[in-house]
């Protein structure tokens, strides 16, 4: 053992960690082309032979790999540093799925990736997954009542309902994992990491541009303050909307936060700057929004206020994006947010190093499920208080899936709140879980020490664990909910089901309507639904989890409850500015 370690200090642990990333890449690259093998034919004999080679070559890789986890696991993780630690126990994780991907695929005689999926494609695929879980919605909650009914007066009835509920969930389970098993082996999965790692480039790379003009005394610029007068989620929202204007106009977002809330320094001590070359105010004419085409800086107010209201507000997304996120993602708007808020919290050294510091102390590893249980101010006022069994009876689903699909040793949750007790409460009902959370976090989260720098970092940490988790129970009512969905779709391809909300369907404060298309008719079987037309709008209100929705249907006015799985989101999109001289420029260094 001490040779060992001797062994990997001489030769050093970056150097370790490096080539540790090398051969697990390698056994990824593998995993993505599992069909590399077998059934490829080609009639030039030396790529036949070059692909003989290479494969040889994975081959002797993955030995390597395997040795090198059996040096890693020789060693005492408990003596090591906490970065050292965490880096080599993430490494391990990703290293033993990608080994069991590649078993898998070795297994099932996968041969190719191939190049892409058609739309149609895609958008089914996330159909049937969303309406297999509305139809278990529909069935648990028509189960229940009626076992609730027979439980004093028919209790072998109230039995038989149980058994129902009990073998009707592993059924759903099983539709849901070959569901999922599906996006595994269709041979889009390549292409899905590739285009989400591509889009994002390019509007992040969109977004530079439009923060750094090459003359900042002459750009058109748009002024944001950082003052509306709400919590920290609310007030991540609004530098949201703001950017999304300034994207829509093209005009450089200047972030006036001096004096913020949470940070009197401003937004800058805590994230990058907006911009790295623009942050004059100052311009030759000034006006109020709306302005004209020819004022140089426009002052921007709240959402609220805003008026007339532009085509770029949510829900709407670019058009020229539109073709390929809604072939990508399963909630394109979310997505869109998402894209901004990762340009947004670029976070400053000190705060990346907070975050790594909470992370390495609380031990955050995978699997994990996130939990945002919000209490004090907003209960009883804009959410319904849920006791913490209702989040972990989701978290014990989400569980029992994954389970379907690789061995747990572990259940995890990160817990977050504003309510300290709830931490406790988790830990004592709760025993075989590991809850990972941080009680003072929640003290400061109190509504008379809110707004200080210590409860500043604290809910930045909280909403980052969440965000990083495999799958986020909360409630939507929450805007720090809402974020950390949103954050995370930056971190899967497409994490728009890695949720569930105890209570809304995600929304933005300030939206403009959600529509949603039904795509079957429904005649109403019981008083209180709605009569529908396949074709017709139906703007939405929420959805009840039951396997009804609510809503008003915009061609007869009536607001009533309708099937959930009859409708399909309507998308909607405006006409952005295309920003064609960043994809040129992009071309031209290629």
């Amino acid at each position: 053992m001490s040779a060992i370690i001797r062994q990997i200090n001489a030769v050093g642990w970056h150097r370790i960690l490096a080539a540790f990333l090398i051969i697990w890449l390698v056994i990824l690259l593998f995993t993505a082309f599992p069909m590399l093998g077998t059934h490829m034919t080609s009639s030039d004999s030396k790529t036949s032979e070059r692909l003989t080679r290479a494969l040889a070559d994975l081959e002797a890789l993955r030995k390597q790999n395997t040795e090198l986890q059996e040096i890693f696991r020789d060693i005492n993780l408990d003596s090591l540093k906490g970065d050292q630690k965490e880096a080599i126990e993430n490494f391990q994780y990703r290293l033993t799925k990608a080994e069991h991907n590649y078993n898998k695929n070795q297994q099932l005689g996968y041969i190719s990736s191939k190049e892409e999926p058609n739309t149609q494609y895609e958008l089914l695929r996330r159909r049937i997954y969303s309406n297999t879980k509305e139809f278990w919605y529909f069935m648990h909650f028509g189960l229940l009542e009626l076992q609730k009914k027979a439980q004093d007066t028919a209790p072998d009835v109230a039995s038989s309902i149980q058994y129902l509920l009990n073998l009707g969930g592993e059924h759903k389970r099983s539709l849901l994992h070959d569901i999922e098993e599906l996006a595994e082996v269709d041979g889009y999965a390549t292409w899905r990491e590739k285009e989400a790692n591509d889009l994002s480039d390019l509007v992040q790379k969109r977004f530079h541009h439009l923060q750094n003009p090459a003359n900042c005394k002459t750009a058109k610029k748009l002024i944001c303050t950082l003052n509306k007068g709400c919590g920290y989620g609310c007030q991540l929202h609004h530098a949201v909307y703001c950017f999304m204007v300034a994207y829509g106009t093209k005009r450089t977002l200047i972030l006036k936060s001096k004096g913020w809330r949470y940070h009197k320094s401003g937004w800058d001590e805590v994230f990058k700057p907006v911009s790295d070359s623009c942050v004059d105010p100052s311009g030759e004419s000034v006006s109020n929004w709306p302005g004209n085409s020819d004022t140089q800086v426009l002052n921007l107010p709240i959402i609220d206020s805003l008026s007339p209201r532009p085509p770029f507000l949510p829900l709407a997304i670019p058009e020229d994006l539109a073709p390929r996120l809604t072939r990508l993602h399963g909630d394109p708007i979310v997505w869109w947010v998402g894209q901004i808020l990762k340009y947004l919290l670029r976070p400053q050294p000190k705060t990346a190093s907070i975050i790594q510091e909470t992370m390495t102390h609380i031990g955050f590893k995978r699997p994990i499920v996130g939990v945002h249980v919000r209490r004090t101010d907003k209960v009883g006022t804009e959410a319904a208080y849920h006791g913490i069994e209702e989040y972990m009876m989701v978290v014990e689903e989400y569980y029992k899936q994954l389970e379907l699909k690789e061995t747990v040793s572990q259940r995890r949750i990160y817990l977050a709140t504003d309510d300290p007790k709830v931490i406790a409460d988790a830990k004592s009902k709760y025993p075989l879980y590991e809850v990972l959370g941080d009680p003072t976090i929640s003290k400061t989260a109190a509504i008379s020490t809110r707004y200080s720098d210590s409860s500043l970092f604290g809910i930045i940490n909280d909403i980052h664990m969440l965000a990083m988790s495999d799958y986020l129970v909360c409630t939507f009512s929450s805007q720090v909910c809402r974020v950390a969905y949103e954050i995370m779709q930056s971190y899967f391809p497409d994490a728009s089901a890695r949720f569930r909300s105890l209570d809304d369907i995600y929304y933005y404060g300030g939206q403009n309507a959600h529509n949603t298309i039904a795509v079957l008719p429904h005649e109403p079987k019981k008083g209180g639904e709605m009569s529908v037309l396949a074709g017709d709008l139906i703007g939405v209100a929420g959805n009840h989890w039951n396997g009804f929705s609510k809503g008003r249907n915009l061609r007869t006015n009536q607001v009533a409850l309708y099937p959930s799985f009859k409708v399909k989101d309507k998308i909607e999109t405006a006409k952005f500015p295309t920003y064609s001289e960043v994809d040129k420029l992009d071309a031209d260094e290629q």
